[in-house]
């Protein structure tokens, strides 16, 4: 169907791009790439609702956000490899098709089973469209429009964080659950004919071989420990299964760091943290994916299930969060300019803190006044974390390390919130067991109530049973104010941490000598190294 030959990414790097509709590429792009966006925060809202419909607990909750997480964490360094050399723009259309048939598909299922699968099929399918949609642009632009070009890619990204809840919530209010996937077919079928017609094929044979054995014992390894967190409040953490699953992705991940530095030719670069700069950039966009994925999980069950806001409502109500975060992230750059990276860092960091902490105060009855006071601040502090620190971490290396450093920088902030989805629904499943009161219900239904507060809920509202309600209730506000407990002093100590540790990074171009030094092992990255991306590629690869 495409007109266009193969483009070679050996052409001089400063060549003009011989494709006059490249603008037109980028569209078709960004187009491709909205897709997750809207994926991730239209699931969201639509936990509350899948809790009731399809009987899901807590620990398939947070399964069907994992799922997703886990297999796409994994499978994004060798899905950009296979890019590399089979074919970008090929591999890109796979990967968009088969997102929209797992799509289609999780519009159909009726267990939560059923749809934990689908989720991991979708997150492979993310996988190949994340780092291609990326991969594609250096055959596109030239290093003069490519600032222009990634920024353009950052805003198309942008509109589907704050876009999915309201959508989600128009689809929920009208249609049935499944019509939060059903929306992504259109858009898909539209995405794969612009790519196929606009974009140019573009590969790089000479890429590292794919280490398949490496890219299982990642997914297993990530899976294994993800599933012992998640059982842990169930069958107890001494059990048998619990300590096995973490004992077993113990080895499998420690095996999986030795195998990579060992190779010459490793599929995760694990050398790159030597830098300075991109290791303390690395780890501060790590903590803050950790403590938002914490917060956007309870968040929505809150605003429906102790609120009593319909889906649209829920979606409304998280516009402060979104809205806080994209005025700060246009900010953060010329902050950065006066300051530095690591004091912009820190500061954002101890904003999330202070409002993760003032979340952790809410009581039943508090109503919406004050969410969305400390949503505002958490959104400003992600805006100002997350923004410049991805920015200086891929700045940080050199043009032939870029593709690998942020395949790596993805890779480990979506196992971070993999991680943090099962850890703090872990800690929210265990407190709200714990307080909930269920003494006077049937055996059947007090094991549903404890599945999860929606759940509770819906066996309040059956039986008419006011005290069910109101202890469901309790007891979830309180097991959400530990999980923002929880992340609001792990965000105060990591902001201190940030703070000593990361280098002084102001906007001045750092040399191909300095980056050298550091990769090699030597850790003296100074006060004047590095950054003018961070307002524009960082900012595109966190909102995806």
């Amino acid at each position: 169907m495409s007109t266009h030959a193969t483009v070679s990414t050996t052409a001089p790097p400063d060549s003009p791009p011989v494709d006059r509709r490249r603008w037109w590429a980028l569209a078709a792009i960004c187009l491709s790439v909205l897709v997750l966006g809207f994926d991730g925060t239209i699931l969201n809202v639509a936990l509350p609702d899948l809790a009731v419909q399809l009987h899901a607990t807590t620990d398939q909750l947070q399964w069907i956000v994992d799922a997703y997480l886990v297999v796409f964490a994994a499978a994004m360094l060798p899905a950009g490899l296979l890019g590399d050399r089979f074919g970008r723009r090929r591999l890109l259309v796979g990967g968009l098709v088969l997102f929209g048939a797992a799509s289609l598909v999780g519009t159909l299922v009726h267990s939560a089973d059923t749809l934990i699968a689908v989720r991991a099929v979708m997150g492979l399918g993310g996988a190949f469209i994340m780092p291609l949609g990326i991969a594609i642009l250096p055959s596109l632009f030239a290093p003069a429009e490519r600032p222009r070009a990634v920024a353009v890619m950052t805003a198309g990204m942008a509109v589907g964080m704050p876009l999915g809840p309201m959508l989600g919530g128009l689809l929920l209010n009208h249609f049935w659950w499944g019509s939060i996937f059903l929306i992504n077919v259109p858009l898909i079928v539209v995405g794969i004919v612009a790519c196929l017609w606009l974009v140019p094929e573009s590969r790089d044979p000479s890429v590292p071989r794919v280490d398949m054995l490496s890219a299982a014992i990642g997914v297993v390894g990530l899976a294994a420990l993800t599933f012992g967190i998640i059982q842990g409040p169930t069958d107890g953490w001494g059990s048998a299964t619990v300590v096995g699953s973490l004992v077993a992705a113990v080895l499998l991940l420690g095996g999986l760091v030795w195998r990579e530095r060992s190779q010459p030719h490793p599929m995760v670069d694990f050398a790159l943290l030597a830098d300075r700069v991109y290791r303390w950039s690395t780890i501060a966009s790590v903590l803050v994916s950790f403590s938002l994925m914490g917060a956007l999980f309870v968040l929505p069950q809150y605003l429906q299930s102790v609120l009593g806001n319909d889906a649209l409502g829920t979606g409304i109500r998280l516009m402060p969060l979104m809205g806080g975060l994209l005025v700060a992230a246009r900010a953060a750059e010329k902050l950065v300019e006066k300051l530095s990276v690591r004091w912009v860092v820190s500061v954002g960091m101890l904003i999330v803190a202070g409002a993760l902490l003032l979340g952790a105060t809410t009581g039943v009855s508090d109503g919406y006044g004050l969410t969305a006071t400390w949503l505002s601040l958490l959104g400003f502090g992600m805006g100002f974390t997350m923004v410049p620190a991805m920015g200086a971490a891929m700045a940080a290396l050199p043009d032939d390390r870029a593709g690998v450093g942020s395949g790596l920088l993805q890779t480990l902030r979506q196992s971070a919130s993999a991680i943090g989805v099962a850890l703090l629904g872990s800690l929210l499943a265990g407190a709200y067991t714990a307080r909930l009161d269920t003494g006077h219900l049937p055996a059947a239904l007090a094991k549903t109530a404890q599945g999860s507060v929606s759940a509770a809920q819906a066996v309040a509202t059956q039986l008419h049973d006011t005290a069910l309600a109101a202890s469901a209730h309790a007891a979830f506000v309180h097991g959400m104010d530990l999980v923002l407990l929880a992340c609001g002093i792990g965000s105060a100590l990591s902001a201190a941490l940030l703070a000593l540790r990361m280098p002084g990074v102001r906007p001045a171009a750092r040399t191909e000598e300095e980056v050298g030094t550091d990769t090699a092992g030597t850790d003296t990255a100074g006060t004047e190294e590095v950054a003018g991306a961070a307002g524009t590629g960082g900012a595109g690869q966190f909102l995806t």
